[in-house]
């Protein structure tokens, strides 16, 4: 039978997020259903929320950054028991046999994967809910182990904003000898620091104004260059093999094109949509340099990331909030007030 769960869901795209009861469906016998105890705060819940990107189907409840306990499983579950300490992401199913899928990239699913929330469950059209609710029931190969040890709460963010930072970082080989720098220092700027700095690469945070050095540095980064500083930005002209993008808004990516090496890649993580400045395209022909995307991760690399990160004790830095604050967390997260990822306690949803 279903099973009744309460969550927090948007109805309108001007309206607020509200308790509401809903079901999820019975457990198939690759399902797993979990206890969700920690959903993580996505500057992505706000656009679906808002209706940014159009389309959205109402009522929503957001949340891809969960993490929780495995609660039951089905007949056909292997890999996953009761008590099991698990996370699930921004997918919960794919085709599983067009060439992405078969690569191990569900993220680029020829035929439309499923997205945690606000997507169509692709065996019977229902609408998926998110992690802003009690529990979840999710097909087992999308189920994400959480290594022992790990902060529960902490690597609710892993799911999303370690994920997407992690990807290119392993894409572009990230390492020892390389220099990678980052733009913006939020949610996703804070995990590439994080992670680069532990792949052993030479770390430089972009930043559009002074004040963050401190923060830069307890987070990994080696050095820290002021955007607008014409002498800094010139100091640094050539420089870097990678650079993760994490801007959400429209910018310009010229002068940061301008640091890259001969064969440097700037990759776009944070924006979606089109770029007002015009791409000057003479220092990508002239010096090899590209321009670059990337969107989360396969299975079975944010499964690999997840791993890397438990055994570098690596997590998201976070702030915790009840659930009945969720309306006010989204106005303090577009205002770049939190540092730096906000984590839903779900047993708030009791109280």
């Amino acid at each position: 039978m279903p099973t009744p769960v309460l969550g927090y869901a948007v109805h309108c795209a001007d309206g607020d997020l509200v308790p509401w009861s809903f079901e999820r469906r019975d457990l198939r016998p690759d399902d797993v259903e979990l206890e969700i105890l920690f959903c993580g705060v996505c500057h992505s819940d706000v656009h679906h929320v808002r209706n940014d990107w159009g389309g959205e189907q109402y009522p929503i409840v957001p949340g891809h950054e969960i993490v929780g306990r495995v609660t039951r499983v089905g007949a056909e579950v292997t890999g996953y028991k009761t008590g099991d300490a698990v996370g699930v992401g921004c997918l919960v199913d794919s085709c599983q046999h067009c060439r992405p899928c078969e690569q191990g990239l569900e993220q680029y699913c020829a035929n439309g994967n499923t997205l945690t929330y606000a997507g169509k469950d692709q065996r019977d059209g229902s609408t998926t809910y998110g992690g802003y609710s009690e529990k979840i029931v999710v097909t087992e190969k999308f189920v994400l182990r959480i290594p022992d040890g790990m902060d529960l709460a902490g690597a609710a963010p892993l799911l999303c904003a370690g994920i997407t930072s992690y990807s290119p970082l392993r894409r572009w080989n990230t390492g020892p000898g390389k220099k990678v720098a980052v733009v913006g220092l939020g949610g996703l700027g804070h995990m590439a620091l994080k992670l680069a700095n532990a792949m052993g690469a030479e770390v430089t945070l972009f930043s559009r104004s002074p004040g963050k050095e401190d923060d830069a540095r307890r987070l990994g980064a080696h050095n820290v260059v002021i955007s607008q500083n014409e002498d800094e930005m010139a100091a640094v002209a050539g420089m870097f093999d990678l650079i993760i993008d994490t801007v959400p808004y429209v910018h310009d990516v010229n002068p940061y094109i301008a640091t890259l090496a001969v064969h440097g890649t700037i990759v776009l993580v944070g924006y979606l949509g089109p770029l007002d400045d015009a791409l000057n395209t003479s220092p990508m022909v002239f010096r090899g340099k590209a321009l670059a995307g990337s969107l989360i991760g396969g299975i079975a690399e944010t499964q690999e990331m997840l791993d890397f990160c438990g055994q570098h004790d690596i997590v998201s830095d976070i702030e915790m909030i009840d659930i009945q604050d969720i309306n006010a967390a989204y106005v303090r997260m577009l205002k770049s007030d939190v540092k730096y990822r906000f984590v839903i306690d779900l047993a708030s949803l009791g109280r």
